[in-house]
């Protein structure tokens, strides 16, 4: 009986311990300037992918790894300046403030509309979408700049502005991040956001790296997608929301199909849905307890068909191309 009270007893002083720790950390944080503020947050953003993959082969239960992940998370928000911003959950489902409607100007001139969502890393935020959005020989597209809706109050929905971000520097530099791989350039951009730039009154959900991993989980040819995004344009006008379609996993969950850094998928999609993300619902959520128990596999690019097809006599394939959401990391570096 005493050990139990001494255990009971200890476990208290340890969670006296832990609050006061608590306390301290974000008072830390704000006597930092904010160049020292983000470098901590990129310094521990990188630890705590150390301290995961040491996790991930270590004989513990899950509930160490799920407190791992609250906390981590938890500590994100404080390095960042502010709590994760997240609506009332009487408004709506925090995914779906991930994603944004992305349309793309030349000077006062409108040209598109497409798809984007945020993706945090560390202290720094992103608008990630397709590169042919922001930029495409072919069609001969080179907007200067696209405009993005963001929420303003957690439970109003309807109350909303409008964030022009510039695409180039005065010199004439992009300032979206694109990379290549061995089969050559990948069809996603992400393009950092500044703080300044944004309401004050921001509210927005952002994916982070934590989301791109399957925490154990199988991924599989046939699992079940929904795909968030802006197909024609069409969203909920009101309230800035965008719709889901819902889609599956359509060639080899992660095999490079032709080689290229994509996977299929099979769903009905349309011009506008382009930098959708890709998600799957997570059969585990409490392994990563967090607002979204969604895991980020794709990023929606186009749709794909086969050649020669007789357009009179063989209907459209109905497959899409989704390029694998690990290039996020090698973007947001």
């Amino acid at each position: 009986m005493n050990n139990l009270q001494d255990a009971t007893e200890r476990i208290c002083e340890l969670k006296g311990s832990l609050i006061a720790i608590d306390a301290l950390l974000p008072a830390l944080v704000e006597s930092l300037p904010a160049s020292a503020r983000d470098t901590l947050a990129t310094s521990f953003d990188a630890h705590c992918e150390a301290a995961r993959t040491v996790l991930l082969h270590a004989p513990i239960s899950d509930h160490v790894i799920a407190a791992f992940e609250r906390d981590a998370r938890r500590m994100r928000a404080v390095l960042a300046g502010a709590s994760p911003q997240a609506p009332s959950q009487n408004a709506v489902e925090p995914v779906m403030l991930t994603t944004t409607r992305v349309s793309t100007f030349l000077g006062s001139h409108p040209l598109t509309g497409a798809s984007g969502f945020f993706f945090r890393r560390g202290s720094r935020l992103f608008l990630v979408t397709n590169l042919h959005v922001l930029a495409d020989g072919p069609s001969n597209h080179f907007p200067d700049r696209v405009d993005i809706a963001i929420h303003t109050h957690d439970r109003d929905l309807t109350q909303h502005a409008v964030v022009s971000l510039p695409l180039y520097t005065g010199e004439g530099q992009a300032l979206w991040r694109q990379v290549t791989d061995s089969a050559g350039t990948v069809d996603v951009a992400a393009l950092e956001i500044d703080a300044g730039l944004l309401p004050p009154s921001s509210v927005l959900q952002a994916f982070e790296p934590a989301d791109l991993q399957d925490r154990g989980e199988t991924v599989a040819v046939g699992d079940a997608l929904t795909v968030i995004g802006f197909p024609l344009g069409f969203h909920d006008t009101t309230h800035y929301l965008a719709v889901a379609r819902a889609a599956s996993i359509a060639s080899a969950y992660g095999v490079r199909f032709q080689q290229r850094g994509c996977f299929l998928t099979d769903a009905r999609t349309h011009r506008g849905s382009s930098g959708a993300p890709v998600l799957r619902r997570r059969s585990l959520p409490e392994a990563a307890p967090s607002a979204l128990p969604w895991q980020l596999i794709g990023v929606h690019s186009t749709r794909m068909d086969m050649r020669p097809r007789d357009p009179l006599a063989d209907e459209s394939l109905g497959l899409n191309c989704a390029w694998y959401a690990d290039v996020l990391m090698a973007l947001t570096e």
